[in-house]
């Protein structure tokens, strides 16, 4: 049996502007600051005693050929690892893994192509766990999305990370003990209670596309002030950034708000949060919140619908736990 571990992501400032048509456009591409949590997407892969495949998620499947599994991830990292039959895949998540805004669809795919290389007697990098995930959801599924999920996914810790014509850089940020530490008492995940597919709202065309490259552009450039708040360790700043980020996020598409997220983003910055910022494409999923040591209880009075999770950083990516 092997099983994977592969953490979900927190982007704090430069989400949008990791998908292909405008880091391929833009002269300066695309730019990302963000981190690896410490919440995990747990994928084991047994060899079954026939040669059928069994898969188990929120839903379970038995199939005779892999090519008939509806779970297209599955299918496809599958197909690219050449591991087509004779197992039992599981997939299990820490938090619920759609509509959450913290990349879990890539960190299924990442986990899945770690599990099936390994099994397959392999043992492969965390670019080319980035790489092909990439390749399954962007070139094989034709998902609308990026490129920042896979790359975060694949190898933890806090990094800038670059989108362009040449390909996708990745820069470990190089942070003080202490700041981290100050990451894990003062910025909180919020759960909004609602859930929302990232391709369905990056799918949807904008009302005005010159506006969204445009606020696209100020995203980009918010990425670049973030990195420079985190290797300052100015994390009260970078609080204050994310309500700067959350305006020129929700105007690009009615989608990525809505009343209830208006509502609730109200409710805590009344609770004296510093700045909230949704994580993801947007229509649901947690609120990044920053606030003093002391807004974490405050959060509480949300309400148990609102569950929150303390920012905590996992520093090893995408790994093989457990292999017999």
């Amino acid at each position: 049996m092997i099983i994977s571990r592969t953490p979900l992501r927190v982007s704090f400032c430069g989400g949008g502007t990791d998908v292909d048509w405008f880091a391929s456009s833009e002269p300066n591409g695309g730019m990302v600051t963000s981190l690896a949590l410490d919440r995990h997407i747990h994928v084991t892969v047994n060899q079954r005693f026939d040669d059928k495949v069994r898969v188990s998620y929120s839903s379970m499947e038995t199939v005779d050929d892999f090519e008939d599994l509806d779970h297209e991830l599955v299918r496809e990292a599958m197909r690219l690892t050449g591991v087509t039959s004779g197992v039992e895949i599981t997939t299990i998540a820490d938090i619920p893994s759609r509509g959450t805004g913290l990349g879990s669809s890539s960190a299924v795919t990442v986990g899945l192509l770690n599990a099936l290389h390994r099994f397959a007697g392999r043992e492969v990098s965390a670019e080319q766990l980035a790489e092909e995930a990439c390749r399954i959801e962007i070139e094989v599924l034709g998902q609308p999305i990026g490129r920042q999920d896979q790359y975060a996914a694949a190898f933890g810790g806090v990094n800038s990370i670059s989108f362009g014509p040449d390909g996708v850089g990745i820069e470990p940020l190089e942070l003080s003990a202490f700041t981290v530490k100050r990451l894990g008492e003062e910025l909180t995940l919020v759960f909004t209670g609602l859930s929302r597919s990232a391709s369905e709202v990056l799918s949807e065309a904008p009302d005005d596309p010159a506006d969204k490259t445009a606020r696209l552009r100020a995203i980009r450039a918010q990425a670049d002030e973030a990195r420079g708040l985190l290797e300052s360790g100015d994390i009260s700043g970078l609080g204050g950034l994310l309500n700067d980020a959350w305006e020129a996020k929700r105007g690009i598409s009615a989608s990525v708000s809505g009343d209830e997220i208006d509502a609730l983003h109200a409710r805590i910055m009344d609770l004296d949060a510093t700045g909230a910022k949704l994580l993801g494409a947007g229509g649901g999923g947690f609120f990044l919140v920053h606030g003093d040591a002391d807004l974490r209880v405050k959060l509480a009075e949300l309400g148990p619908a609102h569950r929150t999770i303390p920012l905590e950083v996992d520093h090893i990516g995408s790994t093989i736990i457990h292999e017999d």
